[in-house]
């Protein structure tokens, strides 16, 4: 088999055919000789909008494979396949916290090779967790235990489902993911698009079949299930105590707790467990008509491509980094507060991306330099920041119109937008410090350069995005141990991972780890 790169098709030809004929051109052989080919990796050339193409590569069957001569684009193809550690049999007792990708890829892996872990999750199980999210869309009734950050599946649920990363992956955990989540009900293309994502319809089922089949290999799930102490004797872990009474033995600790478990955090260091503060990033999501962006990234093309993604950067004039982050072409900017009193937002987008808007977070970088020295400085500022999103929008995610934004007051009412939750015309100003204001504004004006009409009026600003990443991390050596032995920090909220993919991959590390630590007894 021959791994074939750099093929480029037009997008008004790409068909089967079409693809054979440029395989064969690139081979130099005859179309007789190609017994078949399948899409490895497919992406976009927009570069120039009169002549966008598709971009693939492809493992190809085909005869006297020895005589091809190869060069960077033609190359043997190599097994890309992780190799899961050996099956063992033992009583070690695992408890995950967490059910989010971190947390189910670890407990996967663990039940694979032989151990039975436990899965500890604050929320629900996700059918009843829909429930819960859509009640507070609807009604504005939040559920602080149960929530679009808390729950089966994890923050990441209620989202794009995005599982690209530009991870230098050699021992093939990136594969490995894709394969699981497509083995579980994601849609095959994941495989080989540039930019794969399951959309939150597919991720729901795909969670729950994973959970299942844990179960099946002898896992155990328990929700509404809160991890409230850590005991820990001769700076060893003991147990565990859930729900302030039920005490659970264990000899290993996944800590997948996500970037917005903050009592978590705070047992954590009443317990001793070693961390410190991180850099984040904090800021508004913008929404545009899906049309302009898909206008803006294809030309006259766009109604044969995909809703498109964009990713932008700036180096603001005081020297930060501003970007967008989270992108949901056709999607919705969704509520995604757990907490009373703060108010936090979110995008969201089904896997057929068909909303009517496109949305983004373009937030900037902040440091300790911004919020304090101290260990929860950072979460106390995320904390501000919601409190005061939620008083300006009286309850409901505050919007406005970019042009009024510029001028810093309300003067046009936004109406009939992609939301989750309810949202109200208010001034977004009023809940940053001025220097984020300005450093958003001075990037949106520079990308209106990169992408026309990126910085129109009728743009909308919507706040306060805000759960970028963890503002802790969650110390830990190289064989994923914190300082308290058997203790495993893992994922997202550990401070180790963005997003599904590298979560999902974090989590699989600390399961080596443990099923390592496993066949040396």
């Amino acid at each position: 088999m021959l791994r074939v790169k750099n093929i480029k098709i037009s997008i008004l030809k790409y068909s089967d055919d079409n693809i054979k004929k440029k395989i064969v051109k690139k081979l130099n052989i005859d179309l007789n000789d190609l017994f078949g080919f399948k899409l490895l990796k497919k992406s976009i050339d927009a570069r120039i909008k009169s002549n966008i193409l598709y971009v693939l590569e492809v493992l190809v069957d085909v005869k006297n494979e020895g005589k091809i001569r190869k060069d960077k684009d033609i190359l043997e193809y190599k097994n890309t396949k992780y190799n899961i550690l050996k099956y063992c049999k033992s009583n070690k007792r695992v408890i995950v916290v967490g059910s989010g990708p971190a947390g189910l890829f670890s407990a996967y892996l663990l039940a694979l090779s032989g151990l039975k872990p436990i899965i500890i999750e604050r929320g629900k199980e996700i059918d009843e967790r829909f429930k819960d999210v859509n009640r507070f869309w609807q009604e504005n009734i939040l559920n602080e235990e149960d929530n679009v950050l808390f729950g089966e599946g994890g923050a990441g649920t209620f989202s794009d489902g995005k599982l690209n990363t530009g991870v230098n992956d050699k021992c093939y955990r990136n594969r490995f993911v894709l394969e699981t989540f497509v083995k579980f009900g994601a849609p095959e293309d994941i495989l080989f698009l540039q930019n794969p994502h399951i959309g939150t319809d597919n991720l729901c089922a795909c969670v729950k079949n994973m959970r299942n089949y844990i179960i099946s290999l002898g896992g155990e799930f328990k929700f509404s299930t809160c991890l409230t102490d850590i005991l820990i004797k001769n700076n060893k872990l003991d147990k565990i105590i859930v729900n302030q009474e039920e005490e659970i033995e264990c000899d290993s600790l996944i800590l997948a707790i996500g970037h917005s478990a903050r009592d978590t955090f705070k047992l954590l260091d009443n317990v001793g467990i070693e961390m410190k503060s991180k850099p984040f990033a904090i800021g508004v999501r913008v929404m545009h008509k899906k049309a302009l962006i898909n206008k803006a990234m294809y030309g006259s093309f766009s109604d044969f491509l995909p809703s498109a993604s964009y990713k932008l950067t700036y180096k603001s004039k005081d020297n930060r980094g501003v970007y967008s982050f989270c992108m949901c072409p056709g999607g919705y900017v969704v509520n995604a507060s757990n907490k009373l009193g703060e108010l936090s937002i979110n995008g969201m987008s089904n896997y057929k991306r068909d909303a009517n808007y496109s949305n983004s977070a373009i937030v900037v970088t902040v440091n300790e330099n911004d919020y304090g020295l101290s260990l929860f400085d950072g979460v106390e500022f995320q904390k501000k920041l919601e409190r005061k999103a939620y008083l300006v929008g009286e309850g409901f995610i505050p919007c406005m119109r970019y042009s009024d934004y510029k001028k810093g007051e309300v003067l046009e009412t936004v109406k009939n937008l992609d939301i989750c939750g309810s949202y109200k015309n208010a001034n977004v100003n009023l809940i940053f410090p001025e220097f984020i204001n300005e450093d958003i504004k001075e990037a949106i004006e520079y990308f209106g350069t990169k992408l026309i009409g990126f910085n129109n009026d009728d743009a909308i600003i919507l706040g306060v995005e805000s759960r970028t990443s963890s503002p802790i991390r969650i110390l830990r050596n190289d064989k994923f141990v914190s300082n308290i032995e058997g203790v495993y920090p893992a994922g997202e909220g550990a401070g180790y991972a963005g997003g599904i993919m590298t979560s999902a991959m974090d989590g699989m590390k600390v399961a080596e780890a443990i099923i390592r630590t496993t066949f040396d007894r």
